[in-house]
């Protein structure tokens, strides 16, 4: 029970690193920003709104992966059949999998090579300890490319009104005062969040 505990108050206090580390969140929040920036609203949707969001996407996406891990390592933990250091051991590897599916090989090269002395032999062999950052890195690689192709028709948008407002002398009013109302019209209409959240989920 005292070891119950201490690693019980350790994980709350690990609960916030462990979400942006080892979730799919790290590339949902990324996309979001990129998204509120483009459409010009600073503070529209809220940071706790993108968070919330994110949040709950994030556990749909886990939600397999959670799966295995209760099946795995906390049932039997409960049942009395493994010990706690054979049950962290063995929840940690879906997770693993997770997070090795979606790294990229040159990330997990740069971290292999500064921590291991000898090549392993498949990625299977790696430690958690680098897999974790080469997976984040691969996350935010993904975040701003989403991001960027994201940004562009709202570009787009801005440089036509700049072009009209300059062409036709309105120079009191500036361009980001037309612009923001028409691509958040133009977000609406095509069902923005609809769409985002389906290539979001596809993307995994």
């Amino acid at each position: 029970m005292p070891w119950s505990i201490v690693i019980g108050l350790t994980l709350l206090t690990l609960i916030p690193a462990i979400l942006l580390s080892v979730t799919p969140m790290v590339r949902l929040l990324v996309v979001f920003h990129f998204l509120r920036q483009a459409l010009g609203t600073q503070t529209a949707p809220s940071n706790q709104v993108l968070m919330g969001l994110g949040l709950m996407m994030t556990w749909f996406l886990m939600t397999p992966v959670l799966l295995q891990v209760e099946q795995q390592a906390i049932s039997p933990y409960r049942a009395g059949v493994i010990s706690g250091e054979e049950a962290m051991i063995r929840g940690v590897q879906p997770v693993k999998q997770y997070m090795l599916r979606y790294a990229r090989e040159k990330d997990l090269a740069v971290f292999a090579s500064a921590a291991m002395s000898a090549r392993p032999r498949s990625k299977e062999d790696l430690p958690i300890q680098v897999v974790v950052p080469a997976y984040m890195l691969s996350e935010l690689k993904a975040g701003f490319q989403i991001g960027a192709v994201l940004f562009l028709p709202f570009l787009l948008v801005d440089l036509v009104v700049a072009s009209v407002t300059t062409s036709i002398g309105m120079m009191q009013l500036p361009p980001v005062v037309i612009s923001t109302p028409l691509k958040i019209l133009l977000f609406v209409m095509v069902d923005g969040w609809n769409l985002l959240a389906g290539q979001l989920i596809k993307s995994f």
